[in-house]
């Protein structure tokens, strides 16, 4: 358990503190500093203590350290700090100074006047680490309202492709009601109208899953992430069992796609799951294959194929919801509960996933992911 350095003791001892990477960066240093002291003239001793910055990174704020080691004489204030190559040299320098104002503070004290109040030492570094945590977590809200008010601008963007194709083929029919188009046209435009009216649906879903929140209730801890050695490490652990049924296994991963904003392990089990399920459902001898897109500058889309069976289109949108399981073979575990999961990683990314099939000719899953650039400021 961390504690903070001893700022409270009588205001007549010279209170130093040392600041270092870590303990064992400065342990000769330390010593060294110790021995010097003990040999200093003066009245009043001096109390030395290392301060790893790893533990205590408010004090270095407030005492604005733009390096280490450094040495500050937190007590008697004012504070002064010290910094370079020789910080016994420079103690000795400041030694009679520090040996007055502590005679100075000692005299203070015994008329009754408290000479650090207000406020008090003790005080000040309490509110200086209060206040370096709330910057802390004021700049990561930030981020975080910042990346998702992009990418949410990018899905409302997205939203304009099908809604200006549901348009076309509105008007189209709207201007064929004189008769102007067969029956099969009129048809074909009315499923494609059908078609892009719910993907704009599924797309509306995703926005109102982002909006609740979907990644804190899943603990997404984002970070630049590469995905080619992220597809290479699930590729490997799957691959005894690609090998087992002989499938043909092919993979396009661009070596220089752009980093993801992502949580590894989350996506990792994305990658999993949709790959486990190819495997899963080709017969043996069929194929496989991995294809990683960068569609545009703000995603990148992630596709897993099959020649399996096949996905009815009346089920497409179902196997994405908790323990739905196909017909075409109870013996498998079926897609249910994991493509649910996915579909939960993926909108908590601020993506999209989706299935494209027909019978007899295989399945294809996407999902995309954020460019990482994205969440920079």
């Amino acid at each position: 358990m961390q504690t903070s350095p001893d700022l409270t003791s009588a205001r007549s001892v010279i209170r130093l503190l040392l600041f270092a990477k870590s303990r064992a960066v400065v342990a000769e240093l330390e010593e060294h500093l110790r021995q010097h002291i003990q040999g200093l003239p003066g009245q009043y001793p001096a109390q030395l203590e290392v301060v790893p910055l790893e533990e205590h990174p408010y004090l270095a704020e407030h005492y604005k350290l733009v390096a280490t080691p450094a040495l500050v004489k937190a007590e008697p204030l004012p504070a002064q700090v010290l910094a370079g190559a020789d910080l016994a040299t420079q103690l000795e320098v400041w030694w009679p100074r520090w040996q007055g104002q502590a005679a100075l503070a000692a005299h203070q004290e015994g008329a009754g006047r408290d000479p650090a109040s207000p406020p008090t030492t003790e005080a000040l570094l309490q509110m200086s680490e209060e206040v370096f945590l709330l910057r802390q977590e004021r700049a990561q809200l930030r981020e975080q309202l910042d990346f998702k008010d992009r990418v949410l601008a990018m899905l409302v963007h997205d939203l304009r492709s099908p809604l200006t194709a549901t348009a076309l083929a509105v008007e189209t029919l709207q201007q064929g009601r004189e008769g102007s188009l067969d029956k099969a046209l009129e048809r074909q435009l009315f499923d494609h109208a059908r078609q892009q009216l719910r993907k704009m649906d599924s797309m509306i879903t995703d926005i109102l899953e982002s909006a609740r929140g979907a990644a804190s209730e899943l603990r997404i801890r984002a970070v630049e992430t590469q995905l080619p050695g992220l597809c290479q490490a699930v590729i490997e652990e799957l691959w005894p069992r690609i090998q087992g049924k002989r499938l043909q296994f092919q993979a396009d991963i661009p070596v220089d796609l752009p980093s993801v904003h992502v949580d590894p392990d989350k996506i990792r089990q994305v990658l999993f799951n949709l790959l486990d399920n190819a495997i899963k459902y080709t017969p043996a001898g069929g194929s496989i294959r991995l294809d990683v897109l960068h569609r545009t500058s703000q995603k990148v889309q992630v596709t897993v194929s099959d020649t399996g069976p096949g996905i009815p289109e009346a089920d497409q949108e179902s196997i994405f919801s908790d323990s739905v399981r196909l017909s075409r073979d109870q013996q498998q575990e079926g897609y249910g509960i994991g493509l649910s999961l996915c579909r939960r990683i993926v909108r908590a990314h601020y993506g999209q996933i989706w299935v494209e099939s027909s019978l007899g000719k295989g399945s294809s899953f996407h999902f995309t992911l954020p460019v990482y650039r994205l969440c920079k400021r």
